[in-house]
């Protein structure tokens, strides 16, 4: 693509931040993978949706991969065991979330020889019918890689009944301290793009497109000679602006489309996968491999050996900076711990919390990184309404936020923020904008969870008074018809005479 037509296709997003990356040294170190720990903690939930089932009990002996969870309902992906062992208990752990409160999980502690189940592979991948890519896919717990940790089987799925022309295979990694795709595009191209090529048959898409960020030109020319042989994918180099790994943003820059306000991709014929999907896609398909590992960048002035590893699922965050040279006493104690990007990651107030599959990265930053400031008033400069890459008109949401009036701030836009915090990143005041838009929205979502409550209760109160005014009815007319006495039966119906008393025949 000339630069013409790519300005031209990326005029519309002129909006976002150009925050300062400190991708590296991390992302120049080769890959690394974590030695097996002793325990692994695997959470039922740890995707959209609804959590998996147990499908274990405590004593029994798992091999790894073998499925240890059941997904329940349509949006909900299982859970495999990241290596063999023992299942010693099935209850709560703390969450990998600032709440820091408990969730359900499945505690297993390895024999120490990490033997895999028996898996079924695929010598041919492309011989297969779509739907059963589908199957294998969803079989492997497969959720998406980018963060949002989507069941990836039903976005093939989906894409294929949307009839999708085009397949977007998101490379740009965005947040600033993350470099985990960028190390796996430059050492599994062949991989990437194998993966890539079996969705685009899943899918049934006519091609693909891989966009990465003009900052990764290792990963581009990776990915480029990898993808030689492939006349249906293209890689497309975009301009580094965050939020650029957003899924609307990528559509925007490689087609010139825009996704509607309240749609999704396929709204506009795209079905869009993270490139570290296409790899967990590739690996499940061809080899029949549970999604029980994931890269992950530990990055941060605090921690000794930033680089990207390889991290059994369920591995406790401090055992993996541990194993990367632990934390820096020159530095102090840590301003902020984070699963995932500054940006959009959680902060959480411990590091034993378990690896999840959303889990991109593990952040150890001091306080030059964190740049603690007091927020001050509102000076109504409008930084935030030029920062935002959604166009909306962040102050004015906050305004209304403050004022305790929801309902405006919805007219506002509140449902559209994709909570990116370029908003809050450029604020002059410092103000902790994006933090004001998650309590929000968790309070519409709590209200919205109390009117569907009070609408079910009102329901079943409306249903019981009718029973109990049906009831009442008819007992008092049974009551009266006992008054009356046998007068009130009704006479039985007279008995036919002559030729109508007459058998008419046998029936047929």
């Amino acid at each position: 693509m000339g630069f013409i037509d790519r300005f031209l296709r990326t005029r519309k997003f002129s909006r976002g931040i150009h925050p300062e990356d400190h991708k590296r040294p991390a992302a120049d170190a080769p890959l690394r993978k974590m030695p097996l720990p002793k325990r692994l903690y695997v959470p039922l939930l740890q995707h959209v949706g609804a959590p998996a089932r147990a499908a274990v009990a405590v004593g029994d002996i798992v091999r790894k991969g073998q499925r240890i969870a059941a997904p329940q309902g349509a949006i909900s992906a299982a859970l495999h065991a990241p290596t063999s062992g023992r299942i010693v208990a099935i209850g709560d752990i703390v969450a990998p979330h600032p709440s820091g409160l408990p969730v359900a999980a499945i505690t297993i502690e390895s024999d120490g020889r990490d033997e895999w189940t028996t898996l079924t592979a695929c010598t041919d991948p492309f011989a297969l019918d779509p739907a059963e890519i589908g199957r294998r896919v969803s079989a492997a717990g497969i959720v998406g890689l980018g963060g949002a940790a989507f069941p990836s089987a039903v976005k093939l799925s989906g894409g294929r009944e949307a009839n999708v022309d085009l397949l977007i295979i998101n490379g740009g990694e965005c947040e600033p301290f993350l470099s985990c795709d960028d190390r796996l595009m430059r050492e599994r191209a062949a991989d990437a793009i194998d993966g890539v090529a079996i969705m685009l048959h899943a899918t049934g898409a006519r091609e693909a497109r891989i966009g990465i960020e003009d900052n990764k030109p290792e990963a581009i020319a990776a990915m480029r000679a990898a993808a030689a042989g492939h006349p249906k994918i293209r890689v497309e180099p975009v301009p580094t602006r965050y939020p650029m790994g957003s899924e609307k943003h990528l559509v925007l820059a490689l087609t010139g489309l825009e996704v509607p306000a309240n749609g999704r991709p396929a709204d506009v014929g795209v079905v869009v996968h993270n490139v570290a999907t296409a790899v967990a896609v590739r690996d499940a398909v061809r080899f029949g491999r549970p999604l029980v590992s994931r890269l992950v960048t530990v990055n941060g002035a605090c921690v000794r050996e930033p680089g990207n590893v390889e991290v059994l699922i369920g591995t406790l965050a401090d055992e993996v900076v541990e194993f990367c040279g632990g934390l820096r006493a020159d530095r102090g104690a840590p301003a902020r711990l984070l699963l995932g990007g500054p940006m959009t990651g959680m902060q959480v107030p411990s590091l034993r919390v378990p690896v999840i599959k959303g889990t991109g990265g593990i952040l150890v930053l001091d306080g030059d990184e964190v740049g603690l400031r007091a927020p001050g008033p509102c000076i109504r400069c409008s930084t935030c309404v030029r920062a935002c890459p959604v166009g909306l008109l962040p102050l004015e949401i906050a305004r209304r936020i403050g004022a305790g009036d929801l309902d405006a701030a919805v007219k506002f836009g509140l449902k559209d923020c994709i909570a990116c915090g370029c908003c809050a990143y450029d604020c002059p005041s410092h103000i902790p904008l994006v933090q004001y838009f998650h309590h929000a929205k968790g309070e519409l979502a709590a209200r919205d969870r109390h009117k569907l409550r009070s609408e079910a209760t009102k329901t079943l109160a409306q249903a019981r008074a009718e029973r109990l005014e049906r009831e009442t009815r008819e007992k008092a007319e049974t009551a009266a018809r006992r008054k009356a006495g046998p007068d009130s039966q009704p006479a039985p119906a007279p008995r036919p005479t002559g030729a109508a008393a007459q058998p008419t025949g046998e029936c047929a």
